[in-house]
């Protein structure tokens, strides 16, 4: 036999599946970014729907002129159609952009108060479980996945990675409750993560399956800020002029559009934790290089993040997981 019949169907999975990690590490320091982005402009505005709908807003607007400009967002267009005509793709599928709604809107309203450090825990636990959950159910593209005590170990390894980086800096105990927003949208994510891969999977189009996402997002958005209107009045605060403060909702398309693009060959599971992983990082990175009054990286923070590297690696090196 030549080299070139060297690589097997298992050497090319294992080659898609360590790029697809490197790729959702990347879009984790994109989901640190829009964290700090949408936190910051919720305190200027004074209320968190509102930042998200500005978040989500921009965000739509964006894929609204792209997505028919290029030729591949509108083959999507016409597949997303097709599959949905055709069943193959149910309408609740479309839905993950719900669980992104929440996720920016729970940035908004609580990391004023609770902080990154406490916010990420919060994501980060209800994250790993559900993405176990969500493998083992096959809701996602990569069809049903067992949870392995390999996976089960970088599942529990991160949440207590991610522990030990921020553990001195948990917030006072009447702060905890408030951290079960940011904790149901750990759980959503994954959900969104696996439900985005299969409309991408149907629509082939991985630009097609963002569009679907913000705008399920944004008309969430818009119902809970109409309500929030209703019982509070108009938020207090003012549009900010720094156009750094509007980045979120394009940052946003970066990620979504990866998650959906990968989660085929990464499954929920390993796609969490390498985002996890990610943003860990990007976090350590903004508290150092654009530090806020709240940042003060020390010894336990940086041993998380390098301990939650090797939480990614281990689910990584999982044998391939059996159908």
């Amino acid at each position: 036999m030549s080299g070139t019949d060297t690589a097997t169907p298992q050497t090319l999975s294992a080659t898609r599946r360590i790029l697809g990690v490197a790729l959702a590490s990347v879009s984790g320091v994109a989901v640190a970014v829009q964290s700090r982005i949408n936190g910051e402009l919720g305190v200027r505005l004074a209320d968190g729907f509102a930042a998200a709908v500005v978040s989500f807003g921009i965000g739509l607007v964006v894929l609204l002129v792209l997505v028919p400009a290029t030729p591949g967002g509108r083959r999507g267009l016409t597949a997303l159609r097709r599959a949905l005509a055709a069943g193959s793709l149910r309408p609740w599928q479309c839905l993950g952009g719900m669980c992104g709604a929440f996720l920016v809107a729970s940035q908004g309203l609580t990391i004023g108060t609770l902080g990154v450090a406490v916010f990420t825990v919060a994501v980060v636990a209800g994250q790993s479980g559900s993405s176990l959950a969500v493998d083992r159910a096959g809701i996602g593209p990569t069809g049903r996945q067992p949870v392995t005590r390999q996976r089960l170990a970088g599942a529990v390894l991160t949440v207590l990675a991610v522990g030990l980086a921020v553990g001195d800096r948990l917030g006072a105990p009447g702060a905890l409750a408030l951290a079960l927003l940011p904790l149901v949208a750990g759980v959503g994510t994954a959900w969104q993560q696996a439900v985005n891969g299969r409309v991408r999977a149907a629509a082939d189009s991985a630009l097609t399956a963002t569009l679907v996402n913000f705008a399920v997002g944004t008309v969430t958005l818009l119902v809970a800020f109409a309500i929030d209107l209703a019982v509070r009045g108009w938020p207090t605060g003012h549009l900010p002029s720094e156009p750094w403060l509007y980045l979120g909702g394009p940052i946003g398309i970066v990620f979504i559009a990866i998650a959906a693009a990968i989660v085929r060959f990464t499954g929920v599971l390993l796609l969490g934790l390498a985002t996890i992983a990610g943003q860990i990082v990007g976090a350590v990175l903004l508290d150092l290089v654009l530090p806020t009054a709240a940042s003060h990286p020390g010894v336990n923070t940086l041993l998380g993040a390098a301990l939650t590297m090797v939480a990614v690696l281990i689910a990584a090196l999982a044998p391939p997981a059996r159908r």
